[in-house]
């Protein structure tokens, strides 16, 4: 009887153990939504987070629009919760009293600068009243004038509104901002981004000519004010479009075989000549686990892949990863399992070395750039960047080139194919 009474003890004791972590995790107040906020060098860049379940299982969310970007792992620890989002190199930790949380964000947001803290704040997310009157229209495209040292003249903005409510994202050669969400206030529309990287606000303000001035603060931001236009006006002005996200970039022969050999993470060679990739329709991506665009194009591929592997598509991504992440790879495995990347991921490099590693490209500056190889080998496409969601009708545009290129180039007999990537280019 002894020992039935003290295992009975034991068995009680164990679950008053997990009663109470559950109960110290609701009782911490953190569960919920949350009006955040973090500081990068005086600007304060707003953003939802959301916290749900308890000590033992508990998940952050975060927001690019309607895109989530959830925690690879998260804790409740001496009174503070941990959030990691360890595909990005992202840590939030904040302690929560009197119905507010305050810690701090640790990632690397700025040129030239390894992961560093910022401020967080949080309050408990509240529905706001937003005033419906006077409010100007800015729903739609809008070009903005810019020389980027990718040798681009323009940007677009892509607007979506609704009443006071605006979501909106800059698209440039090599990707976008992420969803820039928020609502018009004092004359000038307000509107920011954070997914767990690219933190950034943006202050648009309609003028009575017709214009847009938009002025952006946060990280990896221009310092003057930016003028939007309608695409009409900015023709009749004689304003430079926006690059061709096509043509960009090219290949420097066009009869030249595209080949790789780059080891994967576990240090094994991987080589385009591998019974894996002969005769089949290959996309290989130029990419890298610290670009948000990178993050951005995995998503989708990752959708695509399956659906048209089994017909002869294959994907290789080309990884070049910063010096100090390839010694464990952390980020770069976080990355992978995050995503579910099904499809081959080789380390290509550092992002100092794209240009050695990858000489067939001809101008090659977008991160990413997605390269389409036709069954005999050759290049056929070379598309900069990725218009993700956020990019409205370009992120549509981007799909149906994909696909439709995809198709071409699978619809070409394999035999053939084989054949003539069999033949000598010249080289």
């Amino acid at each position: 009887m002894k020992g039935i009474a003290r295992n009975l003890l034991l068995v009680a004791s164990i679950v008053l153990g997990f009663l109470a972590l559950s109960v110290k995790a609701a009782d911490s107040g953190v569960d919920g939504r949350w009006d955040a906020t973090l500081t990068i060098d005086k600007t304060v860049i707003p953003f939802r987070l959301d916290i749900s379940g308890d000590g033992s299982n508990l998940t952050g969310t975060l927001y690019n629009g309607d895109e989530k970007q959830t925690t690879t792992s998260a804790k409740l620890e001496n009174g503070s919760v941990v959030l990691n989002f360890d595909h990005y190199l992202t840590k939030i930790t904040a302690t929560e009293k009197d119905g507010k949380l305050d810690g701090k964000v640790e990632g690397r947001f700025e040129r030239d600068q390894y992961i560093t803290e910022y401020p967080l704040h949080a309050e408990r997310y509240s529905r706001k009243a937003i005033s419906a009157k006077n409010v100007p229209s800015i729903d739609g495209l809008w070009e903005i004038e810019y020389d980027s040292p990718k040798g681009e003249k323009a940007w677009r903005f892509v607007v979506r509104q609704s009443g006071p409510e605006a979501s909106a994202s800059i698209l440039r050669i090599d990707g976008d901002t992420g969803a820039l969400v928020g609502t018009y206030q004092d004359g000038k529309f307000v509107l920011s981004h954070f997914d767990g990287s690219r933190p950034l606000v943006a202050e648009v303000t309609p003028t009575k000519e017709g214009t847009l001035e938009i002025r952006l603060e946060g990280a990896y931001t221009p310092s003057d004010k930016l003028i939007g236009y309608r695409p009409d006006v900015a023709r009749a002005k004689g304003l430079p479009e926006p690059s061709n996200f096509t043509t960009h970039t090219t290949v420097r022969d066009v009869n030249e075989r595209f080949s790789f050999k780059f080891p994967d993470v576990d240090g094994k060679l991987v080589s385009s000549d591998d019974p894996k990739f002969r005769g089949k329709v290959i996309l290989a991506i130029v990419t890298g686990t610290w670009c948000p665009n990178c993050h951005d194009e995995a998503q989708y591929l990752v959708q695509l892949y399956p659906k048209y592997h089994d017909k002869g598509l294959e994907i290789v991504a080309l990884d070049f990863e910063e010096p100090e992440q390839q010694g464990t790879y952390a980020r770069e495995r976080a990355f992978v399992k995050q995503y579910h990347v099904p499809y081959t991921y080789l380390i290509a490099g550092a992002p100092a070395e794209m240009w050695e590693k990858v000489p067939q490209a001809v101008n090659l500056n977008t991160w990413p750039a997605t390269i389409f190889i036709g069954r005999d080998g050759r290049v056929k496409l070379i598309h900069s960047g990725f218009a993700a969601p956020a990019s409205g009708q370009f992120n549509s545009q981007l799909k149906d080139e994909f696909t439709s290129t995809i198709e071409k180039l699978l619809s070409e007999p394999e035999s053939r194919a084989t054949a003539s990537a069999s033949q000598p280019t010249g080289r």
